[in-house]
């Protein structure tokens, strides 16, 4: 449309005489800005058709309700009193609103004063539109209303990085799971629906306007603040805070509900994802419009801020804001008490003050006190806390069939198929069970099936489950306290460790091995089991060469090799997908569990044919729940979710980063001792004398629990319960690495003996 047609029409409607014509991009319409000798408007150009009419005419109504303010827009019409101007011609209409002045808020400094006057401003706002409602908005539907979040889920596919796909498909979970219940219950009023950055005019200390009413619709009323919040916080420092005084300023005008308040924090997030998935989505339309993706870097870095906080701290500061009571909760005392009445003291509990916890999410766990916490601990949840990717597998599964496998159905295959691609081809049989105790056990039975034989290799240390079996060829059990000894068919290595053990020099492996060969001299050997870095034994890598000795041996005695990957599986290692590829040799059994399932209960064995064949020998095997359709949903995911958000390499990167921190931090704090590990499986052995290599339980104790102070989870093992282990969820990430680095030196710094 020519400049000379915009100047006749407004000539010819609005007796306008324009000295200058801007362009200003819209989203739903064609926007120019008119500049005359005296004054300035904005003339909107729409195309034609019945419901955006119904849409305009609404929206004039509204605005001329609201005209008593200088905070909104007038329209304006022309001498006939038309407010919509129609061009048959041109297939469009226009409106004519007044332009006006102020700094957007993109733009302005913000302040305590500019953050109340927000508060009061939008909640003045909603205090006029509650008594009016057109039709025409209550019946509109867009995808930009909190009410319809849902109907976003479309461009998720958009967006091109996995991890963040699915950090969005995470807080569609909470929407449903949160949000979507109460919906039918939350108040609803007309509402602006679109108070951002860029819609929000400033003078000095005050908002003075409020723009763009072109998304206004019929919502649940808190929608309104949830939708300013979302613009408001991007780029705080500390966002809750910020909000508090938003809220506080709007609650005093327009009273809240705590069952809003309660909802908020998700509501922001659900705005958050609702603009990355519409500025994914344009941008493979539009490539080169800023204007729709001109708060997408603001976006993402809140929707990544929202995880470090926790959704009941929000709730509670949002409802302090406004001086209303917090709601009750259970404390961890009584549920300590009822523990204590319904379960045995032999389960443990991690750390000197436990901890009561809520929900989590990724790397972060949330406790019942508002604490958002940094997990660098359980690498069970190994591809995250409740993966939005897992959970929908899970689901959907679950809401079509379980059942079990003397019956033929997709998911079985599909995963079995999946997993074997990870093994070389000598590997090619998958027994699927519940546990990684379950799996042990069972790789115990193939063995001894298999050679006709009973004595079992073992390493010092070492772990393998909870089942009678795995307890006879755990030496970190039977060894220890409450332990009955080892029984007569294990035969025992020490564990190499170069760092502490016997032996140290470059020929450390071999000569650990030829220890064990001597002790099996005299048995006729049916396995040797072995995890390659022994997790309980204080996260100590096998010495190099030591496999590669044993393995031949054994196999000559007729016995076979079992590689336990519970704990070093499933690419933690970084630099292989399974912690046996790191020495070089491939097993006869692989044991999995723990990260297989990502926390549902799955454990798994592979072994060659030749030993599944052996165990088909007429007594069936049957696990009840294992290899059920819904653990190979979730199984199969947790795969996907390493391959697509690439896990295996974020493991090297960040876990090679941790131990170049940790050993920096050696070189001013001689308590650190060896750093050692693979990935994002790595030990901090705590020392009393660099001299001695001395363990030291207190130093390590002291730093488990100063972290747990700091809301960072790691945890201590091996045979003196000195050495940290760090083990996170795979998506930990560089930031996350700083934060467990800084706060460890300052633990050191303030420990007297670790300078």
């Amino acid at each position: 449309m020519t400049s000379q047609h915009i100047q006749k029409i407004l000539h010819e409607h609005w007796g306008i005489e324009c000295t200058e014509l801007q362009t200003m991009e819209g989203y739903e319409s064609t926007n120019y800005r008119i500049l005359t000798a005296h004054d300035s408007y904005v003339l909107k150009v729409y195309p034609i058709d019945r419901e955006t009419l119904q849409i305009l005419h609404a929206e004039n109504q509204v605005l001329i309700h609201l005209s008593d303010s200088d905070l909104y827009p007038n329209v304006l019409s022309n001498d006939q009193q038309q407010y919509i101007i129609i061009d048959e011609e041109h297939e469009c209409c226009y409106r004519l609103l007044s332009f006006l002045e102020g700094t957007f808020w993109a733009e302005t400094e913000v302040t305590e004063d500019l953050l109340r006057s927000f508060g009061e401003r939008l909640a003045d706002t909603d205090r006029r539109l509650e008594s009016i409602a057109p039709l025409a908005m209550k019946a509109k539907k867009i995808v930009w209303d909190l009410d319809q979040f849902l109907t976003n889920e479309r461009y998720i596919s958009a967006i091109p990085a996995a991890a963040d796909r699915h950090l969005v498909e995470y807080f569609f979970l909470q929407y449903r799971e949160k949000v979507l219940p109460q919906l039918p219950y939350l108040r609803k009023s007309l509402i602006h629906n679109d108070a951002n950055d860029w819609n929000v005019l400033t003078q000095g200390r005050s908002v003075t306007g409020l723009i763009d009413f072109g998304d206004m619709v019929y919502s649940s009323t808190i929608n309104e603040l949830a939708v300013g919040l979302t613009y408001v916080l991007m780029g705080r420092e500390d966002p809750i805070a910020d909000a508090q005084i938003v809220i506080a300023a709007y609650h005093e005008i327009y009273p809240l509900r705590a069952e809003e308040l309660d909802l908020l924090y998700y509501l922001i997030a659900a705005r958050l994802c609702t603009s990355v998935c519409n500025s994914a989505y344009t941008k493979l339309k539009k490539p080169d419009s800023e204007y729709i993706t001109i708060s997408e870097k603001g976006a993402w870095q809140l929707l990544r801020k929202l995880l470090t906080i926790n959704p009941i701290h929000a709730s509670h500061s949002f409802r302090e804001a406004c001086g209303m009571p917090q709601p009750s909760n259970t404390s961890i005392d009584e549920l300590l008490i009822l523990r204590k009445q319904n379960m045995s003291e032999a389960m443990s509990l991690s750390y000197s003050e436990p901890i009561h916890m809520k929900s989590a999410a990724f790397q972060y766990m949330y406790d019942a006190e508002g604490n958002a916490i940094l997990d660098a601990y359980n690498n069970i949840k190994h591809v995250g806390h409740c993966h939005p990717h897992v959970v929908h597998a899970g689901q959907r599964a679950m809401a079509r069939l379980n059942t079990n496998t003397r019956y033929v159905y997709d998911e079985l295959t599909a995963y079995t198929e999946h997993l074997l691609r990870y093994f070389p081809s000598s590997l090619s049989k998958v027994f699927l069970v519940n546990s990684g105790s379950a799996a042990s056990d069972l790789a115990i039975r193939l063995a001894t099936t298999h050679t006709g034989r009973q004595h079992i290799g073992v390493v010092q240390h070492g772990y393998h489950g909870n089942s009678i079996q795995g307890i006879h060829i755990s030496h970190y059990k039977y060894a220890h306290q409450g332990g009955q000894g080892k029984a007569e068919y294990v035969i025992e290595s020490p564990m190499p460790d170069t760092y502490r053990g016997s032996y140290r020099g470059s020929d450390a492996g071999q000569r650990y091995a030829e220890d064990f060969i001597h002790a099996a001299e005299d048995y006729d050997l049916a396995a040797f089991i072995a995890e390659p870095i022994v997790g309980c034994g204080g996260q100590v890598p096998l010495a190099e060469g030591y496999l590669q000795a044993i393995y031949p041996y054994v196999r000559e005695r007729g016995g076979v090799c079992i590689s336990d990957e519970v704990q070093t599986g499933f690419g933690r290692m970084g630099a292989t997908f399974w912690g046996y590829e790191l020495h070089g040799v491939i097993p006869d059994i692989v044991v999995l569990g723990k990260p297989i399932g990502n926390g549902h209960p799955m454990g798994a064995v592979v072994c060659t044919a030749e030993i599944a064949e052996s165990f088909a020998n007429g007594m069936e095997f049957f696990s009840s729940f294992g290899g059920n359709p819904v653990s190979c949903a979730i199984g199969k995911a947790v795969l996907e979710v390493i391959e697509s958000e690439q896990l295996q390499q974020h493991a090297l990167e960040v876990g090679s980063y941790i131990m170049e921190g940790y050993r920096s931090l050696r070189d001013r704090y001689p308590s650190i001792g060896d750093v050692r590990g693979s990935g994002l499986f790595i030990g901090i052995d705590m020392i009393s004398d660099t001299e001695t290599r001395q363990a030291d339980r207190q130093i390590a104790a002291y730093l488990k629990n100063g972290l747990r102070q700091r809301n960072i989870l790691i945890s201590t093992d091996g045979p003196d319960d000195n050495v940290i282990k760090i083990k996170a969820p795979l998506c930990f990430s560089k930031e996350n690495a700083n934060t467990l680095l800084h706060h460890s030196e300052e633990l050191l710094r303030a420990y007297p003996r670790s300078s």
